[in-house]
């Protein structure tokens, strides 16, 4: 057990680096998970993390603790940890780790999830975490969205990305013209109302922009045009609850969803 107490220390500089940059994570091929529940997920697919990094004060006892108990592990201060800005509240807990590569190429027969330009990593994280909540397999990323394998997205995910077959910088409209089922955007012009639309087979949801939504391309492109009714006193959802809306519908419509005994 080492305890790193200087900002000047080259390791801490190396997961700052990583804690800020996108450039120096696809050059690594590495980033950082927090807190034990994304640790244990990742470990679980892919064996043990290159690194722990664990705070002063998470090494008293607690969940941490137990986590990392005879296993070899850095020690930052605490505010180290804090300064290096990976997620407001740090659970105490980090790990090194190599970003999976995807060694599965998307299917065009299955559901997907397409984000057109979703700039905010909470909200990419969310999505991811709800598509894999309801069992769809594949996501694709388009230019301009978060990176998925960042801090915060992943922290957002909360495991899903390791349920995930993920694409970045994807061509969506090349996916789209290819799909073998039916590719439904939201959008509020020239739509159907989400209740009800129509489909049957694998559907690729697409989710556009916090601000602009979907690109007027991608609309195009697409066989469905959903809205969701909203009767109250607002006319828009979050992006990330628009896509939990659509997907779980989906769910209730093929008969998935059970009720509790």
């Amino acid at each position: 057990m080492k305890l790193i107490q200087s900002r000047a220390n080259p390791f801490f500089k190396s997961l700052k680096r990583l804690a800020e940059s996108g450039r120096e994570r696809r050059h690594t091929g590495r980033t950082l998970l927090d807190g034990v529940h994304l640790v244990a997920a990742y470990e679980a697919l892919n064996g043990p993390v290159e690194t722990l990094v664990v705070s002063e004060s998470a090494l008293a006892g607690g969940e941490i603790a137990d986590f990392v108990g005879g296993r070899a592990i850095l020690v930052l201060t605490d505010s180290l940890l804090r300064d290096l800005g990976l997620v407001e509240t740090p659970s105490g807990l980090l790990a090194v780790v190599a970003m999976p590569t995807a060694t599965v190429a998307v299917d065009l027969g299955k559901d997907a999830i397409l984000l057109d330009g979703v700039q905010d990593p909470g909200n990419v994280g969310a999505i991811l975490r709800t598509a894999a909540a309801a069992g769809v397999g594949q996501a694709l990323l388009g230019p301009g969205c978060a990176t998925a394998w960042s801090p915060k997205v992943l922290r957002a995910g909360q495991g899903a990305h390791f349920a995930l077959t993920i694409q970045e910088d994807a061509d969506l409209g090349a996916f789209m013209a290819d799909y073998r089922g039916t590719t439904a955007v939201t959008c509020l012009d020239d739509a159907t109302l989400l209740y009800d639309a129509c489909w049957e087979g694998p559907l690729a949801w697409v989710f556009g922009a916090e601000g602009q939504g979907v690109s007027t391309e991608l609309i195009a492109a697409a066989r469905l045009r959903i809205r969701i009714p909203m009767p109250g006193a607002v006319d828009s959802l979050n992006v990330a609850a628009a896509a939990a809306v659509c997907l779980f519908e989906c769910l209730r419509r093929r008969g998935t969803i059970r009720r509790n005994p």
